[in-house]
């Protein structure tokens, strides 16, 4: 499991992908869901350590690389 005192260190999400975690938060709402399953949840924004697209994965599922 990663907190907010991992920010800036490598993480590694459950499917093996390694990355810097950037944020987060713990409130947050996937913007492109149907309005009426607007559930919150925590999410960790990871980026690929030299570019590319961020992934998100659950804060209690990902660990310290």
């Amino acid at each position: 499991m990663i907190d907010r005192t991992d920010i800036g260190h490598r993480v590694q999400d459950a499917h093996g992908w390694v990355g810097i975690l950037r944020d987060i938060d713990p409130v947050w709402e996937a913007p492109s869901g149907p309005p009426y399953d607007r559930s919150r949840r925590p999410i960790a924004f990871i980026s690929p350590e030299h570019g590319g697209l961020e992934r998100h994965a659950g804060p209690a599922t990902a660990t310290r690389a």
